[in-house]
């Protein structure tokens, strides 16, 4: 399908449906009839063996077996402030910290949300960087990733 990337000697067996946005690395080997879902990546030198069924959006880096049908788990997480991305955009090397200390406490500080909040509120200067992200927050109605 579309945007399907086969690297270097790849083996490919008959009968094989790569989904939109898979990414085959170089050696890896797919059995026939084997279904790899959409914007799967496979690492070098893995086997996909023949009948099985990867589902979309997984990272395979070990062999999947014949026969098997198989999914990598899909938990999103933060790892803290966009820092690079905002220096380039010229805030202020203070925000920049406060904010990475903040989203410190609300994904690591081993506290519910209410209190991750209230806790920023007490050791962090505020900014209005600071209460954007609170009340972005406060305001979600699908809760937020931690």
């Amino acid at each position: 399908m579309a945007y399907t990337h086969v690297a270097h000697d790849v083996q490919l067996g008959s009968h094989c449906v790569l989904a939109n946005g898979t990414t085959l690395a170089g050696h890896v080997s797919i059995g026939d009839w084997a279904v790899v879902g959409a914007f799967t990546g496979v690492h070098q030198f893995c086997r996909i063996g023949r009948h099985s069924m990867i589902g979309g959006y997984s990272v395979i880096t070990q062999d999947v077996m014949p026969f098997a049908t198989i999914v990598t788990p899909r938990d999103s997480k933060s790892f803290g402030a966009n820092a690079t991305g905002l220096e380039r955009r010229g805030f202020d090397a203070t925000v920049v910290e406060n904010l990475q200390n903040a989203l410190r406490l609300l994904t690591r500080g081993k506290l519910n949300t209410s209190q991750a909040i209230e806790k920023i509120r007490e050791e962090i200067p505020g900014c209005l960087e600071i209460e954007e992200l609170i009340a972005f927050i406060q305001t979600s109605e699908r809760g937020v990733i931690k």
